[in-house]
Formats: structure tokens, sequence, C-alpha cells
């Protein structure tokens, strides 16, 4: 096991690894950029270093002084959280180089996952049904491959994630000015502009399936989660189980993922998404060769701690369970609490919480970064917290989440409790059968832009 890790991250995240790394004896070394000096993960750190300015391309998207601050504190791995460089190629690389354990899968695996056509590819190859869709060039070859793909269409970023580069295109008239905004977007967050087109299908729901493979060969499946409540493809309700999802669809799903790892050799933790139509025929979506942020759920219901197994994966542990150990107990939900007005626009906010109270009671749980007096930056993402229930039965779950959201205080900033109040009593939500156009569907229901 190692001695010290490195948690190349911040907020919420950073302050879970660290916790992890503290119950299993571990060193945890924090990292910080200069807007983050008073940051709770920095408190709990056992030791921290500066690596840059407040903006992210000056600090946690600076490998160069990640890798030095590792050096310098004689970390043995580096966990890179979600977002950030937790899907860098080039990092991984680079910690393995260094003699520093990436705490995640091989480079390789990245590259080959996070290119989403080479994705595709390798899960056709293993068996998987895929999006009808292919590659897009410039100009007249990009229009006739959209051509081929028939439309509705998306395109979607070859480096994407986080629902960035993506755009639906109804009609041809309209497909060169969507393709150059797509492809700016997605070289300005992925410093790679190259796209590919996916048929549109609707409607639909998100479904993806919860991986852990060691470095033996043993992979096993913790169940899935659906993801379906989504504003422009950003997450913002997670559920596990899928609620009306037939055993067979289940199994289907569970050994399609567990085949989809075993043909690429994958290992750590890691998540493959599908989308599933009415009839519950499912496709491929993409593979995250990382830590979700919605694994909490997946937590809940199966018992697994899944930031301990990537640490212990990555030092060389073999997984002390199979698929037959796995059983689902309960329901989960949990509710991401973003800093910004949902219903002006979804219009981001930023300050100080100057009073906070945090939601208690059995199997109510709060990841956050958050204290009373932090002043929230401008500069990352929105995220203040993910609120996560457990409960016995579906129905029970959706109560417990209500009563938590309603309970939760963060004075300073504006944050979504009430937008997400508003959704968990959708009559859809609440039977189980919604779907990814929910969140635009009660959006236009209430006259707000979508």
């Amino acid at each position: 096991m190692f001695k010290k890790i490195l948690v190349a991250n911040r907020g919420e995240i950073a302050v879970r690894v660290i916790r992890a790394c503290k119950e299993m004896g571990v060193g945890a070394v924090a990292v910080f950029s200069e807007a983050d000096r008073e940051a709770l993960h920095v408190s709990l750190a056992d030791e921290s270093y500066c690596i840059g300015g407040a903006l992210s391309k000056d600090s946690y998207l600076n490998m160069e002084n990640i890798i030095s601050a590792a050096i310098a504190a004689r970390a043995e791995g580096i966990h890179p959280g979600y977002g950030f460089l937790s899907e860098n190629a080039r990092f991984a690389a680079m910690c393995r180089e260094h003699g520093v354990a990436f705490i995640g899968p091989e480079a390789e695996t990245i590259a080959r996952m996070g290119d989403k056509l080479s994705a595709k590819r390798a899960m056709k190859e293993a068996g998987l049904p895929v999006i009808p869709g292919g590659d897009l060039s410039d100009g007249a070859e990009a229009a006739a491959e959209a051509e081929k793909t028939g439309y509705p269409l998306l395109i979607k970023a070859r480096a994407g994630g986080g629902g960035r580069g993506i755009r639906l295109v109804k009609s041809a008239d309209l497909f060169l000015r969507e393709y150059r905004y797509a492809s700016l977007e997605a070289a300005n967050a992925f410093g790679d502009g190259s796209l590919y087109a996916e048929k549109y299908l609707s409607p639909v729901k998100h479904i993806e399936v919860q991986i852990l493979a060691d470095n033996y060969g043993n992979v096993a499946a913790l169940g899935e989660r659906d993801c379906s409540a989504q504003r422009k493809n950003q997450k913002l309700i997670e559920e596990s189980p899928a609620a009306a999802l037939s055993e067979k669809t289940r199994r289907r799903l569970y050994a399609a993922s567990i085949s989809a790892a075993e043909k690429i050799n994958y290992r750590s933790a890691g998540t493959i998404e599908f989308l599933m139509d009415a009839h519950e025929n499912f496709y491929f979506l993409e593979m995250n060769t990382r830590l979700q942020v919605e694994h909490p759920v997946t937590e809940m219901v199966t018992g697994v701690d899944l930031v301990k197994w990537q640490i212990r994966i990555a030092a060389g542990a073999t997984l002390d369970f199979s698929q037959k150990d796995v059983t689902l107990n309960g329901c989960a939900i949990e509710c991401r609490i973003n800093a910004e007005d949902a219903y002006q626009n979804f219009k981001p906010s930023a300050g100080r919480v100057n009073m906070l109270h945090i939601p208690g009671g059995p199997w109510v749980r709060f990841d956050t970064a958050v204290y009373h007096g932090y002043a929230v930056p401008p500069f990352y993402d929105s995220n203040l917290g993910k609120l996560i229930v457990w409960a016995k039965t579906r129905d029970e779950a959706v109560r417990k989440m209500k009563a938590a959201l309603c309970e939760l205080i963060i004075e300073g900033v504006a944050h979504n409790a009430d937008f997400l109040l508003d959704i968990l009593s959708r009559p859809e939500f609440e039977n189980g059968n919604y779907d990814t156009n929910i969140l635009s569907t009660m959006l236009k229901d209430a006259g707000h832009d979508i």
C-alpha cells in the first residue's frame, strides 16, 4: 500500500479522497491555487503545496507543477479525482515517467477511450451496440458524412466530456453553422476541435454501469445509475438502481459492461454509459475512465467504497469480491447542489457563505468542501456539494431527498435546491418513467429558457 498520495484536485472530491486516505492510514498531500488557500481540502491534508494562480490552466491543469509537488512531497501516487486531469492521457504518462503511480487506468487506455470514435470502435468489437454515426472532417466532407448519418443528429467533440462541444442539428441547412460553433467550443475546452456525428435518439434514458477492474483480469459491475435528469448534457440528479428497468435488461447491461472492460484490459474504476429507448434497447454512448461525480449512489446501494478500491488497485491489490457477491440494497439518490439561480437562466453565483446548515438523519450524506465563512470563488465549476440519501424503497428515498433539500440552508450564494425539489415533484420523476427531456419540458412548462 502507498504511504503517501497527492490529490490533484480541489473542492468536494479532494475532500472525499483525503478522507479515504486518512481511513486507510495513507498520508494525503493537497495542492491548491492562489484562490484556494483557505479551501477545506488544504486544511484536511497532511501537507499542501501551492501550484499556481487562480485560473485552472495555471494550477489544477498545470501538469509540471503537480508532478513537481508530488516529487517534492515524496508521494508515491497521484489521485486525479474527476475533471481537470483525470482523463488526460499525457498526464497519466508523465506520472509513469516520473515513477509516480497514476491512480486510474493506463495512459494508453485513457487515450483510446478518450477519443470518442476510437471508443465506439472498441465497444463495437466487444459486441456492444453503438449509435450510428461517423467522423466529421472539414467542409463538404463533413456535410456528406452528416447526410449519411441522417437528421436529426448530434455533433460531438472527439475529445469531449461534460456536455461541452455538443450541438443538436435538426436539418442540413443548419449543419455548417453548428459545426463551426461545436469545433470552436471543443478547441477551447479540450485543445482539440475535431468532431464526429451521432444519430440523435429521443426520447431516451441515460443509464450508466459502474465497473471495478483490478490488474489481474477480475472485473465486477457494481450496479447501474439513471442519470437522465440533466440540462444541456450536465447531470443534476442521479439514482441507483434505475427505476422501471427489467431484470433481464439489467443483466444484459452488466454482461455488456464486463465484456467491454475485459476487451480493453481495463483497470481501476470506470463507467460505461448507455442511451436506452422506451423498449429497453441500449446503445453505447461513452466510457469515463475515472471516478464519476455520482459515485456515492453506487457506494450507498452496494456498500463498496470506490475511492478506496481505486487506491488499492493502483497499489496492486486484487478485488476481494466477484460479480456474484454484488447485491444492490435499497435505493440511493444524489442531487448536485450548484451555486446558480435556475430560474434566472442558471445565472452563476459566487460570494461568502454566511450561514450553513447541513441536513442530517439516518442515511443522509452531504459531500462538500463548503463551510461557514467560505468564499465561493468564481474561477471553477459551480458545484457546492452533493446531497445523497438512501432508503429501502425508491418512494421513501424520494421523500427523504425532498426533506433533506428543504432542510439544507446555504446563505450568501444562490443555489438550486428549490429547482431540484421541483424536479423531484414532477409526476414522471416520481413514477420513474422520466427521460433526458424532463428538464427541458419542465422549464418550458414554467416559461423559462432551457
